[in-house]
């Protein structure tokens, strides 16, 4: 990981912020997008505050932003996106375009703005962030899964797009994870059974190492004990 360039997007949230952590601990040099003007930063991090990625004009000039700051991109770590539980009878018919654009359409625009740059890499990696949840949809599920699913389909898609450039496309699918918002509304879970962020930030950083290069197209369940 050293030296490599990771663009990170959510970089400011819980999963975000391990991500950019640990990857900084390994030499990495980082960017935090996030539609947050700020949060934890490493040090030597490029900040990009204020970035809506559900524009793609937002999420170029992002990306290129990135570009020229470091000199390229060797990684980009979507972990934008939004989670509601809402059943369909009762639920607002606004929740399911609004997921689609916070989960999708962040991902997809900075997919889109970024491979130029992923391309010139000698080792380029998109690393999605699915759900588990998105396999087999439960009660309330639906916008969230719906969601989550058409980021799988982007996934697999563009894997086979960039077969040929040197590019590869995975995403990790991650049950629950460990966090104090999560804690407060399943007051009587086993966070246990969970999944820490360090722990799935060291699955993403691995698909977004070079040593990662015979893994494209994968959705891969990072699901604890749950």
């Amino acid at each position: 990981m050293a030296g490599r360039v990771l663009a990170i997007t959510g970089a400011f949230g819980v999963l975000g912020s391990a991500v950019a952590k640990a990857a900084a601990g390994q030499g990495a040099r980082v960017a935090l997008i996030d539609f947050a003007s700020e949060g934890p930063t490493p040090d030597g991090a490029l900040v990009l505050g204020g970035v809506d990625l559900t524009d793609a004009v937002q999420a170029g000039a992002a990306m290129d932003a990135v570009a020229d700051h470091f000199g390229d991109i060797d990684a980009l770590l979507n972990i934008a996106g939004g989670f509601s539980w809402q059943t369909v009878q009762e639920g607002a018919y606004e929740t399911w375009p609004g997921l689609y654009r916070l989960n999708v359409l962040t991902a997809m625009n900075a997919c889109r703005a970024a491979i130029p740059h992923l391309k010139r890499s000698a080792a380029g990696r998109i690393v999605n962030v699915g759900a588990n949840a998105a396999l087999k949809a439960s009660l309330g599920m639906g916008p969230y899964a719906a969601s989550k699913a058409g980021v799988h389909a982007l996934t697999q898609s563009l894997a086979e797009e960039l077969k040929g450039d040197n590019v590869t496309v995975n995403a990790v699918l991650p049950s629950i994870l460990d966090t104090a918002a999560n804690r407060a509304d399943m007051p009587k879970a086993n966070p246990a059974d969970w999944v820490a962020p360090d722990d799935l930030a060291a699955v993403m950083l691995f698909l977004a190492s070079e040593a990662a290069v015979a893994v494209t197209g994968a959705l891969i369940p990072v699901t604890g004990r749950v």
